[in-house]
């Protein structure tokens, strides 16, 4: 079994999911509006706030969604449909090994290849005949109130991963900027943090009090399932050895958030006693008591890094803090980990273009600056909020227990409320504010950490090994202004999958060959759905391909050329938006031959496929892509999958596209891939262009 779910641990591509239509998000019925979708959470008045408490203070997931699911109460607006989401089903074998050949065809490499995996597709459906019995068996177990897929996901995607989380698994956006924020003469970067504190604490109750309406998509308002909200506020992911756990507290026994300042971390409440939020005045106060004690001390030991290594390492190192800081380090790390979420305050840091501040959300470093500046991150909490100097804020999200499309929801609320809305909400506060509600976490643990050779021992070599790893990296920001969806959705198409084929085209000039490559695909649709993959090799995109060649031929004018280019970019486009469809409604073929993969038992014989060069090519995700369209977001992105691949997320605005690419530095192909994307798209563009003018010439005014 080990053998045949050892693509799973390649990385298990933990990005953003799409709903569903012409421009996933990430689809075909379900699109990326979800994140408009029933927003308004600002309060209009005061009044007890409290939450019910749970009957534990805390509680350890191991990632079965099933263990957690009696905080889900059916009668409040979030989880009202859970109990009615359709269950994830499982394919029929034939069904899934047609939608498969056509995707691995084109990645074989000599007819001899082609031909073994046409040999091994054929043989497949016999030789999987009792693994499709287990599974079956297996889905009766968790269909009665869960779905067959999660457990295995969330623990051999995420929980048993061992590499580190920055640029592995976590992902980011970068927000627009608040205008009011530059008013008047007070910090910037303080009162954008405050602002981002108080509306925080306006989405944190109707999520925790589960008042907030259930997600819906599509002009149906297809009910989304609800389940990863409870691991938004006040979680965090904890280092284990061999499997980590995900630690969630009793929100209804916390008033603080986090703030790290230059390697330090403090404790500030930002609710009352009822759960109110305070006065937006009151926390730039405590943010500024933040950044004057940061400045006023260096940290003995800058304990971020250590968050930042290998997950088995890290478990050893927190270990090793556990054994040396006692009472004071577990009270320290338990203040930290129930935090509702993180606000990192980077003083040192400005960033201005889209590159520099991709470097600063993603993994918190400057590669100029290397480990000269301290680590001002925690990576394992679920949100952290990164606001620099000027004010430029980036949302960083750990990927563990949910995908990014709920947190869509939380980023796009603090984006789109400003600093003047908090300022008249405050307006109204009448309640006890409570002096101090500022705590510098580890001070009182720290001199006994610090001197402890184990703690010291992991903590220069977190520090060490992570700063080569992103310096390894390179991450470039492709502006494509020359068009958007306007122009591509007038021409006929899908805008996403559009931007797909053009991906396909631009590193099948890269590499002089289709790649492996993954689209994320929502399927929250059902109970406990996560994603699943849409796969955009295809035969008909590898035609597109080939045709186009491996440089631009500037041949449109030729009419038979363009037609033909031009009716093989509509087949390969509609050929991705109909695999997507089958993905959202969880018809997928990766999900359904890792099920099979895992129902085998050990020195069982397995079916040759699995052992197959091209099936094991195609699921290796050299190009991992998602789709996140927004217009308070200005950017966002996330690592590689593979060491040689890319990681490719995108936007495809009404007139412009954004592309984000993050790779290994030696192979140079970020900027590469940038400069062949825009080749791509202009060269497509001249294919639909030259046809409207052939289609239509000018009449003559004679």
């Amino acid at each position: 079994m080990q053998r045949l779910v050892s693509a799973v641990s390649q990385k298990m591509t933990p990005r953003l999911a799409s709903p569903t239509t012409s421009t996933n998000f990430r689809a075909v019925g379900i699109r990326n509006k979800v994140f408009s979708n029933n927003r308004r959470v600002l309060s209009s008045s005061l009044g007890d706030r409290t939450l019910t408490p749970w009957d534990v203070a805390k509680w350890d997931c191991h990632g079965d969604y099933r263990q957690e699911a009696s905080w889900e109460d059916p009668s409040k607006p979030l989880y009202q449909h859970q109990n009615s989401l359709p269950r994830l089903p499982i394919p029929k074998v034939e069904e899934t090994l047609e939608r498969f050949l056509p995707t691995a065809l084109p990645l074989a490499e000599t007819p001899q290849e082609a031909e073994s995996l046409q040999k091994c597709v054929q043989n497949f459906a016999q030789e999987s005949t009792h693994l499709q019995e287990r599974l079956l068996q297996h889905n009766q177990e968790y269909s009665p109130n869960s779905s067959w897929l999660q457990h295995w996901w969330n623990t051999l995607g995420y929980l048993q991963v061992r590499d580190r989380s920055p640029i592995n698994v976590s992902y980011f956006f970068q927000l627009k900027d608040d205008p009011t924020c530059f008013v008047g003469d007070s910090d910037v970067q303080i009162k954008r943090g405050a602002a981002l504190l108080w509306h925080t604490a306006e989405y944190r109750y109707k999520v925790c009090s589960g008042t907030m309406p259930a997600e819906t998509v599509g002009k149906k308002k297809i009910p989304l399932c609800s389940t990863a909200f409870k691991y938004m506020f006040h979680a965090c992911r904890i280092p284990q050895k061999d499997q980590d756990a995900y630690r969630i507290y009793d929100p209804s026994r916390h008033t603080h958030a986090i703030v790290a300042c230059k390697g330090h971390f403090f404790a500030v409440d930002f609710l009352d006693q009822q759960g109110n939020v305070i006065p937006v005045s009151v926390l730039e106060q405590r943010l500024q008591q933040c950044v004057d004690m940061a400045h006023a001390q260096v940290p003995l030991l800058e304990l971020g890094w250590m968050t930042a290594a290998n997950r088995d390492e890290w478990a050893q190192g927190r270990k090793a803090l556990l054994d040396a800081g006692g009472v004071a380090m577990e009270t320290a790390l338990e203040k930290l980990e129930s935090g509702a979420m993180v606000l990192n305050l980077d003083v040192d840091e400005a960033p201005v273009s889209r590159d520099e501040g991709a470097y600063l959300w993603l993994h918190g470093m400057n590669p100029l600056d290397g480990d000269t500046k301290p680590c001002n991150r925690w990576f394992d909490k679920s949100i952290q909020l990164i606001v620099a100097k000027n004010g430029k804020t980036g949302f960083l999200g750990e990927h563990t227990m949910m995908d990014g499309m709920p947190l869509v929801g939380f980023a796009e609320h603090v984006a789109k409320h400003s600093h003047q809305e908090a300022v008249e909400g405050s307006a109204i506060y009448n309640g006890n504010v409570s002096n101090g509600g500022v705590e510098n976490i580890f001070q009182a643990a720290l001199p006994e950490v610090a001197a402890s050779p184990a703690v010291q021992k992991a903590f220069q070599e977190a520090k060490e090994e992570y700063t080569k790893f992103v310096q390894a990296h390179t991450i470039e920001v492709q502006s494509f202004q020359a068009y958007g969806s306007d122009f591509i959705k007038k021409a006929g198409f899908s805008p996403d999958a559009y931007v797909q084929i053009a991906m396909q085209l631009a590193t099948y000039r890269l590499w002089g060959k289709q790649a492996g490559t993954y689209e994320a695909t929502q399927t929250r649709t059902f109970l406990h759905g996560r994603t699943e993959t849409t796969r955009t090799v295809s035969t008909e995109s590898a035609a597109f391909c080939g045709l186009m060649g491996p440089a631009p031929q500037y041949d449109e004018h030729v009419e038979s050329i363009r037609k033909k280019k031009l009716e093989t970019l509509h087949a390969a486009v509609t050929a991705h938006v109909k695999y997507m469809g089958k993905a959202a409604s969880g018809q997928g073929v990766d999900r359904h031959f890792l099920g099979l993969s895992m129902c085998a038992k050990e020195g069982e014989s397995i079916p040759a496929l699995y052992s197959d060069p091209v099936f094991a090519r195609s699921k290796r995700w050299r190009v991992s892509t998602s789709n996140l369209t927004h217009p308070l977001f200005e950017n966002w992105g996330y690592g590689e999958v593979v060491p040689d691949g890319l990681g490719l997320s995108y936007s495809v605005h009404p007139r412009f596209c954004m592309f984000n690419v993050t790779s290994l530095k030696e192979h140079e192909w970020s900027t590469k891939a940038c400069q062949l994307l825009e080749e791509a798209l202009l060269e497509m563009r001249a294919l639909v262009e030259m046809d409207q003018q052939m289609s239509n010439p000018p009449k003559s005014k004679l």
